[in-house]
């Protein structure tokens, strides 16, 4: 089988949240799976010298407009959070704990916890909000929270982002690669299923 779709993204990414309602179609379309990688953006502005689009004058403006603009594009619900950006580890953590025990779960948990965030408004930083929205999908909210503060799962993230910013190039949310080619932003799904269809180019 080929090789699944390397979707990274961090769970306070507006274009990840509006990418995650769409990419399991594309990769479903060309028959692959995705792989779903949450990350850390905060350690990329790091490294970058940058911010939150939000934060720049000017751009920050146009940018939650076109948040707004991309999501009713697609028909997809989004409102913008009052509280934005929100540290995010612990509901990465929460998905890499789910991998591990309950893989079938991690899917339908990444998207519970964006639209909790990019839907609801809800303070997604909460460890007791993310057990909540386990606890709605059957998974033990003790467990889940332990899994949280598992210093292996810990060990995990810091593994991915640090891989996915020294290794794979990673510099922002969503960040797909399709069989070694990089692809950044929602806006290249449509490129994306190009790629898969004519086999690159």
């Amino acid at each position: 089988m080929a090789a699944p779709l390397e979707f990274y993204f961090d769970f306070s990414s507006p274009y990840g949240y509006i990418a995650a309602q769409r990419i399991d179609a594309i990769a479903a379309k060309h028959n692959r799976e995705v792989d779903w990688r949450p990350m850390l953006l905060g350690a990329v502005f790091k490294i970058a010298g940058t911010q939150p689009l939000t934060h720049y004058p000017l751009k920050g403006q146009y940018s939650t407009h076109d948040f707004k603009r991309s999501a009713r594009e697609h028909g997809i619900a989004f409102n913008m959070p009052e509280k934005f950006p929100l540290p995010t580890q612990a509901a990465a953590r929460g998905v890499y704990w789910l991998k591990e025990v309950l893989p079938a779960k991690a899917v339908p948990f990444i998207k519970a916890v964006y639209a909790a965030y990019f839907v609801d408004g809800k303070d997604i930083s909460s460890p007791d909000l993310l057990a909540d929205i386990a606890a709605g999908m059957g998974v033990d909210r003790k467990e889940l929270l332990a899994g949280i503060e598992n210093p292996e799962i810990k060990d995990k993230l810091r593994e991915v982002n640090d891989d996915a910013i020294k290794n794979r190039g990673v510099f922002g949310s969503p960040f797909i690669i399709v069989d070694g080619e990089p692809f950044w932003g929602a806006d290249r799904l449509e490129m994306i299923d190009r790629w898969l269809e004519r086999g690159g180019w």
